[in-house]
Formats: C-alpha cells, structure tokens, sequence
C-alpha cells in the first residue's frame, strides 16, 4: 500500500464511523493522554462500549 492510499482509507475509516456515532479511538486515547493525563486509558472494547451506552442510553457526553 503507498501513503496516499492509507491515508485516504484511514479518512475514510474515521468519517464511517463518526458517520455511525462512534469516536476514532487513537484521537481519543491522544485527547485523554493530553488532557486528562490522571485518567486510565480504556482498552477499544471498553472505549466502544461506553460510546455505545452514551449514544443509545443517552448518558454520557463530550468531557470538554
């Protein structure tokens, strides 16, 4: 694969799933290392989880 082509995929990945509700996990990981760096960082299938919750329960939310 050349640069050009991963590049695009991974936009492309990361629109899908913001599209469906679901936050880019290593933007996440990076806002909460920068941010928020006392808290642990939950592993992906703990990270979808809660975005799930938060999306379907109505609980949850942005932080900042």
């Amino acid at each position: 694969m050349d640069a050009t082509f991963r590049s695009v995929r991974k936009w492309a990945v990361q629109t899908a799933r913001l599209c469906c509700g679901v936050p880019d996990y290593d933007v996440y990981v990076k806002h909460l290392r920068e941010h928020h760096p006392e808290r642990k960082v939950p592993s992906y299938g703990e990270f979808f989880r809660e975005r799930q919750e938060a999306r379907y329960k109505g609980g949850g939310g942005r932080c900042c």
